[in-house]
């Protein structure tokens, strides 16, 4: 079974309160009392100026982590793709994506209605990459009919998929051998380093600009940075701008953000073991069809029974377990749901899948 959508459609069930158990996405997470604390301490200025000394320290150490030579730290994920697009390609101009790639089918369109940018979806493999064969007969030819094509944008993890280094280089050299800029959506690219063992930057060097999220996995309430060339990150940085993402005192934000990258990278990977616990104990209940395959990292994606799935969301709902409301779901683990919050879950839904 395949099941792959980022966002299942459909209401939320339960409120996004204190003590659910939410598995609806890891960007739920609440900062904790340390994380907290790290902001009451940030020494900011105006980071419009260039005077905010913990962004300032924020875009150093993300340029470093993802091995580029500069960065900029966004509001939001969406901002920082929006900004590096911008970045990379004029109005008329095309980017190639994976189909369901978040760039393409999660940002509003905004590479077409605020860029002109021409979207191009081509499909995916299992793990959720890029077959250079299809990237090369993507490509366009140098004919007035056609846009240019300007920007191959990869996705690292999709769906909670991982990609290997030796993946993500085999559709880059196709890009590279036609003059085409690259662009890694790294969202959750820590959760693929961690599952890998592999380097963020050595899993960013295939890309000329990288993005990569804080208030997911790791867990800071907001931002996302963009690394890349210094020129590049000068004119994304004029974007973000165009935007209105340029913000004032940020290093109260920005210091999360460093707290993060010190304190809950290397913590992923008991987000990965809840995942994969929680993915087997599904698998055996009656009516249930679970992509274990998919289960890579810290995402569950699952297929109730047709029947009574409406009745097994409400059950678990009432037993604190907070999900997207819909017959497949995908179920997220993060810093907030403990190996106790799994247990919770799989109870429930055993108990509403006998009852």
């Amino acid at each position: 079974m395949a099941m792959t959508s980022a966002y299942p459609a459909g209401a939320t069930s339960g409120a996004n309160a204190p003590g659910k158990i939410d598995f609806r996405s890891d960007t739920v997470t609440r900062p904790d009392a340390v994380m907290r604390e790290a902001m009451m301490r940030a020494e900011v200025g105006d980071d419009v100026y260039g005077d905010d000394p913990t962004v300032n320290a924020l875009e150093t150490r993300a340029a470093g982590l993802l091995g580029k030579e500069a960065a900029v730290y966004c509001a939001s994920g969406t901002q920082a793709n929006l900004s590096a697009m911008l970045s990379h390609c004029q109005r008329g101009e095309e980017i190639i994506a994976g189909h369901g790639y978040h760039v393409l089918s999660a940002e509003a369109g905004g590479c077409a209605a605020l860029g002109g940018i021409v979207p191009c979806a081509i499909r995916t493999g299992a793990d959720g990459g890029l077959d250079p064969d299809d990237v090369e007969a993507a490509i366009k030819p140098d004919d007035p009919h056609y846009p240019i094509s300007r920007l191959l944008s990869l996705e690292n993890t999709m769906g909670g998929r991982v990609q290997s280094v030796e993946r993500l280089n085999a559709a880059t050299a196709v890009a590279r051998r036609h003059g085409l800029s690259v662009h890694l959506d790294g969202a959750r690219l820590m959760n693929a380093s961690v599952a890998l063992g592999v380097s963020a930057s050595d899993l960013a060097a295939c890309a000329d600009t990288v993005t990569l999220c804080l208030s997911k996995g790791l867990g800071a309430p907001v931002g996302t940075v963009l690394a890349g060339p210094a020129d590049v990150i000068a004119r994304a940085r004029r974007q973000r701008k165009l935007l209105g993402g340029a913000m004032r005192q940020s290093g109260v934000l920005a210091a999360c953000g460093l707290h993060a990258l010190d304190h809950n990278v290397t913590r992923l990977a008991e987000d990965h073991a809840n995942a994969r616990h929680l993915a087997e104990g599904l698998s055996e209940l009656p009516g249930f069809e679970i992509d274990l395959e998919s289960c890579q990292t810290n995402m569950v994606f699952a297929r109730l029974p047709a029947d009574n799935w409406r009745a097994i969301l409400d059950h678990v709902d009432e037993a604190g377990v907070t999900l997207s409301r819909g017959r497949e779901l995908r179920l997220v683990c993060h810093k907030d749901i403990t190996s106790d919050g799994v247990e919770i879950a799989l109870q429930a839904f055993q108990q509403a899948a006998t009852s």
